[in-house]
Formats: C-alpha cells, sequence, structure tokens
C-alpha cells in the first residue's frame, strides 16, 4: 500500500494536472505544505520528474488498462501464409483434448475437502 508520502505526491500532482498547471517539484511542496502534510523531501522531485515526460491525463485515463500484451509464442506473424497457421491449429485441438481429459480426472465423485 502507498505511504502517505506517496499519496501527499500523487495527490498533488492530480490537482496540479487538473488546475492544468505544470508539474513541477515546487509546485507539489507548495501543496503539500498546504495540506499540512509532512513527506520525506526526495519524494516530490522523484514524482515531478516521474510527470515531466508523461501525459497525466492518458495515464488517468487508461488506469487498468494494461500494456500491448505480448503475442502468443506459437502465434503466426500477420504476413505469414494460412497454411503455416494449419500445424498450429492441430497443436491447439491436442491441447484442448488432453484439458479435457485432465477435467475427467479431476471429477472422482469425492472433493479435497469432503
Amino acid at each position: 500500500m502507498a505511504s502517505v508520502s506517496e499519496l501527499a505526491c500523487i495527490y498533488s500532482a492530480l490537482i496540479l494536472h487538473d488546475d492544468e498547471v505544470t508539474v513541477t517539484e515546487d509546485k507539489i511542496n507548495a501543496l503539500i505544505k498546504a495540506a499540512g502534510v509532512s513527506v520525506e523531501p526526495f519524494w516530490p522531485g522523484l514524482f515531478a520528474k516521474a510527470l515531466a515526460s508523461v501525459d497525466i491525463g492518458s495515464l488517468i485515463c487508461n488506469v487498468g488498462a494494461g500494456g500491448g500484451g505480448a503475442t502468443p509464442a506459437g502465434a503466426a506473424p500477420a504476413g505469414a501464409a494460412p497454411a503455416a497457421s494449419a500445424p498450429a491449429e492441430k497443436e491447439e485441438k491436442k491441447e484442448e483434448k488432453k484439458d479435457e481429459s485432465e477435467e475427467s480426472d479431476d471429477d472422482m465423485g469425492f472433493g479435497l475437502f469432503d
């Protein structure tokens, strides 16, 4: 969980962004001082430097959106021929069959906590 110092810097940065003011160490310190919160002296500078090259609005809008995601190892590249993806489909079918057999093994009429 975030510390009081981190939260104070986060809220200060959000207030500055909402007022369309550039996020700087001095402005974060001014808001923290006005709020009567004591923070370790390195936090405001750290947040100011971290947010200097970032669009805070896009961070807010993309909370929980995740990254671009990696392509699976067996996935064919976008320019590959359809014939190249046929073996991958066969492998997927084999994996599905394995999953079905594992499911049938799991249901033996009793549970772990019965």
